[in-house]
């Protein structure tokens, strides 16, 4: 998705440890305009796929989820990392590990939100090693829901889970896919 790219090039920020920072357009600040975009491109992508329901991992990928939803028409969940009191124990959970916060999170979704019957869109705003692609795909398979689609808006290539997954056979759409970094650029794969 051009538009997507030409904000990371200008607004994005290159780390060690190929961390790319977009808080101050997608997952702190958001800029609405361009979620809004996104979310409409994955509901144009997977239009045919038959989805029932979005779900992605809190907090990041809530936004982008939403848009793509509402624009498919249909309900969006979130799996939560952090433990509530209102959450029931009726609950299907996964681990996974953040690359950015080197931290285990166990994710829970309510079992009333996530049906055997489900056709699944996954979203979300990285794909690297593929951690927390994963255990959303791991929450779908205790479900007994089908996966659809995988939205992802930025992956990084050179991690492997988008060709570690799309290997397994899942139908996984990057808007933007970082071939490398320079040392201060980012070069998308070709496409």
């Amino acid at each position: 998705m051009e538009l997507l790219e030409q904000k990371i090039l200008k607004d994005g920020k290159i780390f060690q440890g190929n961390i790319l920072k977009v808080d101050n357009f997608l997952n702190h600040q958001v800029d609405v305009e361009l979620i809004d975009a996104m979310g409409k491109d994955f509901a144009e992508h997977f239009a045919d796929a038959g989805i029932t329901r979005v779900i992605t991992l809190e907090v990041s990928g809530i936004s982008m989820a939403y848009t793509a939803a509402k624009y498919l028409g249909v309900p969006m969940v979130f799996a939560k990392k952090i433990e509530s009191l209102t959450l029931s124990d009726d609950v299907y959970s996964s681990k996974v590990v953040s690359y950015t916060k080197n931290k285990e999170y166990n994710i829970r979704v309510d079992r009333r939100f996530l049906l055997p019957t489900d056709r699944v869109l996954i979203v979300d705003d990285f794909l690297a090693k593929g951690e927390a692609l994963g255990g959303l795909i791991d929450l779908c398979e205790q479900a007994g829901a089908t996966i659809a689609g995988v939205g992802i808006a930025i992956e990084k290539v050179f991690q492997g889970g988008g060709p570690k997954y799309r290997e397994k056979g899942y139908h996984i759409y990057s808007q933007a896919m970082i071939d490398h970094f320079t040392e201060d650029s980012v070069v998308f794969v070709e496409r």
